[in-house]
């Protein structure tokens, strides 16, 4: 079975694709509606190594009217989105939402 994972930060780097799920992603342009992006610090080294990076964006939720969020809409496998979980650490959340183009798709948000 698949789902679709919208991703707006290091998911759609090549390089994390391939340490994440062992292949590149399919995927195509899509948008959130009702979140701004930010940043967060990670500390996790393998997550650092992974990206190339210990900043990160994050999606956190925002009641500014037109709020979105540019990104990719991937279609993984359950074992892959399961993959994405072990991945993204403790300040991410990964829920439902709807995307600009009608489709629903998993995304990792802040978790605080």
């Amino acid at each position: 079975m698949t789902e679709l994972l919208f991703s707006y930060g290091t998911l759609r780097q090549r390089e994390v694709q391939l340490n994440v799920f062992g292949r590149e992603l399919e995927g195509r342009p899509d948008a959130i509606v009702g979140f701004d992006l930010d940043y967060v610090t990670i500390t996790d080294p393998h997550v650092i190594a992974t990206s190339g990076s210990d900043r990160h964006p994050i999606l956190r939720p925002s009641d500014r009217e037109g709020a979105t969020v540019e990104g990719t809409a991937f279609t993984v496998a359950d074992a892959e989105l399961l993959a994405a979980d072990d991945y993204e650490v403790d300040d991410y959340q990964r829920i439902s939402v709807p995307l600009s183009s009608g489709d629903s798709a998993w995304v990792y948000v802040f978790a605080g």
